[in-house]
C-alpha cells in the first residue's frame, strides 16, 4: 500500500493572553487560521481540550483531519526534549504541564513542543532574516520578558536539559530589581517593556527636569519614543540606559557563542530607532575585541504573529510522523 504524503502541519503559538493556530503548507503559507483566549482558561485540562476542538475543526474544514501530518507548538517556558511546558511564570498554569502528551493523547497525531523563543528562532531560519544563516542568534523582546535561541552549523542549540539561551535571567545588576523568577538583577527588568517603563518612573521620581512624559497618565515605549522624536531630553536618557543595559548583555552572549548575526524580534522592535545608537555603542564597546565590528545586529522582517506561528510549524515537520488513524 502506498503511503499518503501530507504536505501540511498545524502550528500552534501559545501566548500570554492568546492562542494562535495556523494550518501551514510546506512553502510556509498559512492555509486558515484560528485562535482563542489562552487566559480564558484557569485549568490546563480545558484548554488543552478547547485547543484540541479547534485543530481537529480547522484541519476539517480545511482539507480533511487525514491531510494534517504533525502538529508543532510554541509557548513561553517549554521544553522541546521533554515535550512539557515547565514552571511558566507567565500563564495560567503552573508546574509542570507535558502539553505533547496531552495533546498527542486528545487527538492522535505527532506533537512536538517547543520554547517561543526556539519557535522564532526557528521560523527566522526558515523564511526570515537568519534564512541561509549557520550561526545566528535571535533575542525575542516583549513585554512579558527576554529570551533567546542560538543556531549553531544549521540546528538550535537547546542545552544539556533543553533551558539554553535564558538571557533574559541573566543578571546585569548585583542585587537589581526584583524579577519575577525570584531572582535580583536579570536583565528582562531592564530591556523589557516593563523594564522600560519602570527606567521611565525611575528617572522622572528621581528628577525634577522637564519632560513630556510627567503629561502622559500611563506611560509605553512607544510614548517615551515620541516623546524622544520632539526632543525630550528625560525620554531620550530612558533609551540611552535601556540601550546600554541591551548592548552589554548582547556583548555578552556574542563574545561567548560568535555569532554571524544578532537578529531582534518582538513587540520591543517598535522602539529600535530610538534604542539602536545607544545598543550598538554599547555592544561595540563591550564585545570580545575579536568579534568587533563582525557582528550584524538585524532587526526581524517578519510580521511578530506569523512568524510564531510559522516557527511553530516548522517544530512540527522536526517530529516523527505518528497518527492514530493509520
Amino acid at each position: 500500500m502506498n503511503a499518503t504524503v501530507k504536505t501540511k502541519v498545524i502550528g500552534v503559538d501559545i501566548g500570554t493572553h492568546v492562542t494562535t493556530i495556523a494550518l501551514v503548507n510546506l512553502r510556509g503559507d498559512v492555509l486558515a487560521r484560528d485562535s482563542l483566549i489562552t487566559s480564558d482558561f484557569s485549568e490546563v485540562g480545558s484548554f488543552v481540550e478547547a485547543l484540541s476542538e479547534r485543530i481537529v475543526m480547522l484541519a476539517q474544514n480545511n482539507g480533511g483531519y487525514e491531510t494534517i501530518r504533525s502538529i508543532g507548538v510554541s509557548a513561553p517556558s517549554a521544553n522541546y526534549l521533554t515535550g512539557s511546558i515547565e514552571h511558566a511564570v507567565n500563564l495560567p498554569w503552573k508546574g509542570v504541564i507535558p502539553m505533547a502528551a496531552l495533546l498527542r493523547d486528545r487527538i492522535g497525531l505527532a506533537v512536538a513542543v517547543g520554547n517561543n523563543a526556539h519557535a522564532t528562532a526557528l521560523g527566522e531560519s526558515l523564511f526570515g532574516t537568519a534564512h541561509g544563516m549557520e550561526s545566528f542568534i535571535a533575542i525575542s523582546l516583549g513585554h512579558g520578558g527576554v529570551g533567546s535561541c542560538f543556531f549553531s552549523k544549521g540546528r538550535a542549540h537547546l542545552g544539556n536539559r533543553g533551558f539554553a539561551g535564558e538571557i533574559g535571567h541573566c543578571c546585569v545588576v548585583p542585587n537589581g530589581r526584583q524579577c519575577r523568577c525570584g531572582r535580583k538583577g536579570c536583565l528582562e527588568e531592564y530591556v523589557s517593556s516593563r523594564g522600560i517603563i519602570k527606567t521611565a518612573h525611575e528617572l522622572l521620581e528621581g528628577s525634577d527636569r522637564p519632560s513630556l512624559m510627567r503629561d502622559i497618565q500611563e506611560l509605553t515605549p512607544i510614548a517615551i519614543g515620541e516623546c524622544c522624536d520632539k526632543g525630550d531630553e528625560l525620554a531620550v536618557e530612558v533609551f540611552r540606559y535601556t540601550g546600554n543595559m541591551l548592548g552589554i548583555g548582547l556583548a555578552n552572549y556574542a563574545s561567548l557563542v560568535n555569532p554571524e548575526a544578532i537578529i531582534l524580534t518582538g513587540e520591543q522592535t517598535q522602539v529600535y530607532k530610538w534604542l539602536a545608537p545607544f545598543i550598538e555603542e554599547s555592544f561595540e564597546s563591550h564585545v570580545f575585541h575579536n568579534t568587533k565590528n563582525k557582528v550584524k545586529i538585524l532587526v526581524s522582517t517578519l510580521d511578530n504573529h506569523e512568524r510564531d506561528v510559522l516557527g511553530a510549524s516548522g517544530l512540527a515537520w522536526t517530529v516523527k510522523e505518528y497518527s492514530l488513524f493509520l
